[in-house]
């Protein structure tokens, strides 16, 4: 079983920053993606961006150059640096890992292709 933690969330002004945290077992895995969704009350969860172990990335068009994901040094920790926060982005963020075989594909942004879950961290822009 793999399991997904994340920390970072919490309030910032627009046009601020944050760093979202998460750690998962699934660095164990040979091949994996992980990724970041979100999701605001009220809509469907959205993909934000994803990695994979070969270090592909993948970005929704919403946040492109202003987000980007990451993986530490050990490998055993998952980031997402935000950067030119907007209202738009309150949302509570998820982190999500599968075992992945992309051959040369990014990784996926759909949250119906991971299985493994956090429980979210809130992310607050405030004007």
């Amino acid at each position: 079983q793999v399991q997904v933690v994340e920390s970072g969330g919490g309030s910032v002004q627009s046009g601020g920053s944050l760093r979202l945290s998460c750690t998962a077992s699934i660095y164990t895995r040979a091949s994996y993606a992980m990724a970041w969704f979100r999701q605001a009350p009220g809509k469907e969860r959205e993909g934000v961006a994803a990695i994979d172990s070969d270090t592909m990335t993948n970005y929704a068009d919403s946040v492109k150059g202003r987000f980007t994901i990451s993986q530490g040094d050990a490998k055993n920790t998952l980031y997402l640096q935000m950067n030119d926060l907007k209202l738009e982005d309150t949302a509570m963020y998820y982190c999500a890992a599968q075992p992945y075989y992309g051959l040369g594909d990014p990784p996926p942004l759909m949250h119906d292709k991971y299985n493994y879950w956090g429980q979210g961290t809130q992310v607050t822009v405030s004007s």
